[in-house]
């Protein structure tokens, strides 16, 4: 097996624990008994511990969010915001409402004042490319950064309520509220 096959997997176990697990679920015995990789591939592709990992995790997760909105660049607001809660819908099913936002958890649990600027400029990075689909899709600026933190904030907000409460009510709530926000 190749090095980044290696250490690729194991970001991607972390994402995953991440979301069900929370930071202190995500340690890297848990990495390691997740993805199968050796012992000695801790150190050897993390140098700088659980925080590296961690780093990198919030990177894969946010590059993914980011990747899969942009196939909506150019529609209206409503697709996008379509798209956005169906990202977050299938997450909640997948996991059958045992998983929630990976920066999310490192934003609630992180010690570390690096994770959580971390996760802060992820949450603004969204928040910025949601922005500029809605502006491609027609709106004004003002509205389309009101309109993104909205969406960011209530969804993330969304999943963990459905999460916590085991039920996909609280977010297809929020969601039929964005829906109808993205059409006015």
């Amino acid at each position: 097996m190749q090095r980044g096959d290696v250490r690729a997997r194991m970001v991607e176990g972390a994402v995953r624990l991440l979301a069900i697990n929370g930071v202190e679920g995500t340690s890297f015995a848990e990495v390691l008994a997740a993805t199968d990789a050796p012992r000695g591939s801790v150190y050897h592709h993390f140098p700088g511990g659980k925080s590296e990992l961690l780093h990198a995790a919030l990177d894969l997760a946010s590059e993914r969010g980011m990747a899969a909105m942009e196939a909506t660049r150019g529609q209206p607001a409503a697709i996008v915001v379509e798209r956005f809660l169906d990202l977050w819908r299938s997450l909640l099913d997948r996991f059958q409402l045992s998983a929630g936002c990976a920066v999310l958890a490192v934003t609630v649990a992180a010690n570390d004042t690096e994770l959580l600027d971390h996760a802060g400029m992820i949450f603004r990075a969204w928040t910025d490319r949601l922005t500029d689909l809605f502006v491609a899709g027609g709106m004004k600026r003002n509205a389309a950064t009101q309109l993104a933190v909205t969406v960011v904030a209530a969804t993330e907000g969304a999943v963990a309520l459905s999460r916590a409460q085991r039920s996909r009510e609280p977010f297809d709530h929020v969601a039929t509220t964005l829906r109808r926000l993205a059409k006015s």
